[in-house]
């Protein structure tokens, strides 16, 4: 093969790389981009007797059960800066009547009770099936602000706590 053969081989093979890459970039180039993946509020995770349980690892929603405007909202806001992870945030049902404030749960002996009553003081806890994440607070009417709560407690019993997911 002669010299001039060589170099038109070579430029032509080199040719249909380059037209190649050209067609791979531009197609990777207009495609659009993945949409956002939705990110559940929160996921069951186990926790074992004996563990410590922090407020990081526990989801709140907060309800308003008042006649005062906004007060879900300032004490959703009072729970995540005491190291909460946020849930839902909004009105109760209509005709929910409430002292100060109680517990909303599915299940009465979820890990996560002691710790977010702590915050609440003496707030009773009601087996109430709800749509919304996690633990859930209702406040009334005599509701003032948080109690000093605890930074974590020990669990008495294996179970299950709704705790943001790891991102």
């Amino acid at each position: 093969m002669t010299q001039g053969a060589k170099t038109i081989a070579t430029l032509a093979v080199l040719g249909v790389v380059v037209v190649f890459a050209a067609a791979w970039g531009w197609n990777a180039m207009t495609a659009p981009f993945p949409g956002a993946v939705e990110q559940p509020t929160c996921v069951m995770t186990a926790v074992v007797k004996g563990e410590e349980l922090y407020p990081s690892q526990v989801t709140v929603s907060v309800l308003n059960a008042s006649g005062r405007e906004g007060l879900a909202g300032r004490t959703m806001s009072e729970l995540v800066d005491a190291g909460f992870a946020q849930g839902d945030s909004g009105n109760a049902p209509p005709g929910t009547a409430i002292g100060t404030a109680q517990i909303w749960v599915g299940d009465e002996q979820n890990p996560a009770i002691p710790l977010v009553r702590s915050w609440l003081g003496d707030a009773e806890v009601v087996r109430a099936d709800t749509t919304h994440a996690g633990i859930v607070v209702v406040v009334g009417d005599d509701f003032v602000e948080l109690a000093q709560g605890r930074e974590q407690v020990r669990v008495k019993r294996d179970g299950e706590v709704c705790s943001p997911p790891l991102v």
